[in-house]
């Protein structure tokens, strides 16, 4: 009887040293990175980069850039820009909530996404949807610029319009390009103005798309490309688009790595 109850004691502990392992998942080394190419209504779109040492997650930067550029989400939230605590009532800013589910990852790098996270009241399905398609993706370097925000614009006006670009960057890649046009008039800018109807492309030339829709195509060209080089054509552009490539690749002189 005590032989047997001895045989029961050491299959309970091989049993509940079997449930307690984890299958650890083993990546190749390198830095991971993927982005949202399209902006939800809330005009950010979000990126996740990922960096890996012996098999191992050892580092995750999940960020958000803006529809026009400019500041990315964490360096805005950090210098108070994105009050969502003053103004929203948040238990904490949205950078030291991004933070708390970066923690999160680390400890417990399951792509499986967690109904909850302490510490974290923001949503984070987007988080988890970069890091599956990270690390799909596989490792690719950071980019070739130096993180921050570029802008560059036309000394003068032109038909009309001045125009100029902003762009983001983060972990070296561009993660936002906002083109826009000053007008020689004085009025709305030219993404607001096509966006009222105020400048009728489809009505007045028979355009199919209006000219802020096919901005927006250029610019989402732009960032799935990486390349200041002026392409042959763009699916959804039939407007004349050189003169982005041209300040884009003004705004980012210098900006190599």
């Amino acid at each position: 009887m005590k032989k047997l109850t001895g045989i029961f004691l050491i299959l309970v502990v091989m049993l509940t040293a079997l449930a307690g392992c984890k299958e650890k998942t083993s990546y190749e080394d390198g830095v991971y990175f993927a982005q949202q190419m399209e902006f939800p209504k809330s005009g950010w779109k979000y990126n996740v980069t990922l960096v890996v040492e012996g098999g191992e997650i050892k580092e995750v930067m999940w960020n958000g850039s803006n529809v026009k550029a400019g500041p990315d989400k964490v360096s805005l939230s950090m210098s108070g820009g994105y009050p969502m605590v003053a103004q929203g009532g948040a238990q904490a800013e949205w950078h030291e909530q991004a933070e708390t589910v970066e923690n999160y990852f680390v400890d417990n790098p399951a792509l499986e996404m967690p109904d909850a996270i302490s510490g974290a009241s923001i949503h984070y399905n987007e988080f988890y949807d970069l890091v599956k398609e990270a690390i799909e993706k596989g490792p690719v370097g950071y980019g070739p610029y130096k993180d921050g925000s570029y802008h560059a614009g036309d000394s003068d006006y032109h038909n009309g319009w001045k125009y100029y670009v902003d762009l983001t960057v983060t972990s070296g890649y561009v993660v936002s390009a906002h083109w826009n046009a000053e007008a020689e008039d004085g009025g709305t800018h030219k993404v607001q103005r096509s966006a009222d109807g105020e400048y009728g492309m489809v009505a007045n030339s028979g355009a199919t798309r209006e000219w802020h829709e096919q901005a927006m195509s250029v610019e989402q060209a732009f960032l799935a490309s990486q390349d200041t080089s002026s392409p042959d054509a763009i699916s959804g552009a039939t407007i004349t688009y050189s003169g982005f490539y041209d300040l884009a690749e003004a705004a980012l002189k210098g900006a190599m790595r």
